[in-house]
């Protein structure tokens, strides 16, 4: 994972960002370059404080990806029955 120094939350909270994600745009761009419809579904794993940065513990951003797993299979099971 390429998680963001404390300079780059500070630019992204000062443009008005919400949320940074690691993967989604990358795999978003090579989606559109092969012509393929995609849409993107991100958990937030992790908060940023750029002036109160305490240091990140993949382990944590692993458990709460963990958590949110059973919803985001509900809500996969759901959307792909409409499909």
């Amino acid at each position: 994972p390429q998680l963001e120094t404390r300079a780059e939350y500070r630019y992204l909270k000062i443009i008005g960002a919400d949320a940074v994600g690691m993967s989604t745009v990358p795999e978003a761009i090579v989606a559109n370059h092969l012509c393929l419809p995609c849409a993107a579904i991100s958990v937030l794993t992790d908060e940023c404080d750029p002036d109160n940065l305490l240091p990140v513990k993949i382990q944590d951003i692993i458990s709460t990806a963990n958590f949110a797993e059973p919803n985001l299979v509900r809500l996969f099971r759901e959307l792909l029955k409409n499909l």
